[in-house]
């Protein structure tokens, strides 16, 4: 399979210094949207789709008012899944599956643009996100679900990796859906066998690469810490996933390879 690494929904929140860990208090942050595109042997596969089209026309609908003053994202067309694949040569339909890592507005933003594609959801996830609570509608947006996803749940997990529960959703395809609960109810990571190595997209069970890494020469940022707190819906849960994926990282470092979802610096690793 042939992976492709792209950036759906650059964020810029102000205070650079305690988002990115430099620069001025005044400087605009850079956050990613870090996605996936994976050609393989059933279609195109999407791991997360970031903001879509729709979002970028209209934004205050789709996401609302205060993640578009808090996140600053910079609603560029060109940065969405949807003009992405077209510009590697591909049609919106050769998508045939999308697996998000949860369905938070800046992860599912883009399902709209893929109507005809299968959704892979972990069943805790869909539950939550169809039927938010008034707290939760403010980051599972009913507009980006109101073409009507193609849904397909899946409740058990039936395959172990790594120490992990995992679920393959797409029969045939070396890629699993690795339960990582805590951020939502029913997070998920997403592992994409790429040769003789794993790449496990996290998505948000951590928001900064010294969360998982075994050396920490280099301090979360203390306001990434802090809102990485602010959106977590099971704290303990959240700090269990991270000590897995720490000891994930040393046991099996050599075989399988992390990245979360907005993490500027893991995402310029694969450009």
């Amino acid at each position: 399979m042939k992976i492709h690494h792209l950036n759906c929904g650059t964020m810029c929140p102000v205070c650079k210094r305690l988002i990115n860990g430099n620069g001025g208090f005044f400087e605009r942050a850079n956050m990613v949207s870090h996605c996936l595109l994976v050609e393989s042997q059933q279609g195109l596969i999407l791991v997360d789709t970031g903001v879509g089209t729709v979002d970028v026309r209209e934004p205050q609908r789709r996401l609302g008012a205060g993640f578009v003053v808090m996140t600053a994202p910079l609603l560029n067309m060109s940065e969405t899944a949807l003009e992405q694949i077209k510009g590697r040569g591909f049609k919106p339909s050769d998508v045939k599956h999308i697996v998000p890592t949860h369905l938070d507005l800046d992860h599912a933003g883009g399902l709209s643009d893929f109507p005809e594609a299968a959704v892979h959801v972990f069943e805790a996830e869909h539950r939550h996100a169809i039927n938010p609570s008034l707290r939760d509608s403010l980051r599972f947006r009913k507009a980006q679900f109101e073409h009507g996803p193609r849904w397909t749940i899946h409740s058990e997990t039936v395959e172990a990796w790594y120490g992990f529960q995992a679920i393959r959703p797409i029969e045939g395809v070396d890629l699993l859906m690795v339960p990582l609960i805590g951020h939502t109810r029913g997070h998920v990571g997403v592992a994409v066998k790429q040769g003789r190595k794993w790449l496990l997209h996290c998505g948000d069970a951590y928001f900064h690469r010294s969360e998982v890494t075994l050396k920490h020469a280099e301090p979360m940022p203390a306001g990434l810490a802090f809102f990485e707190k602010l959106v977590q819906t099971l704290p303990a849960e959240r700090k269990a996933t991270q000590v897995r994926l720490r000891e994930l990282v040393k046991k099996n470092g050599n075989e399988v390879e992390l990245f979360c979802a907005h993490d500027p610096v893991e995402f310029e690793r694969y450009c």
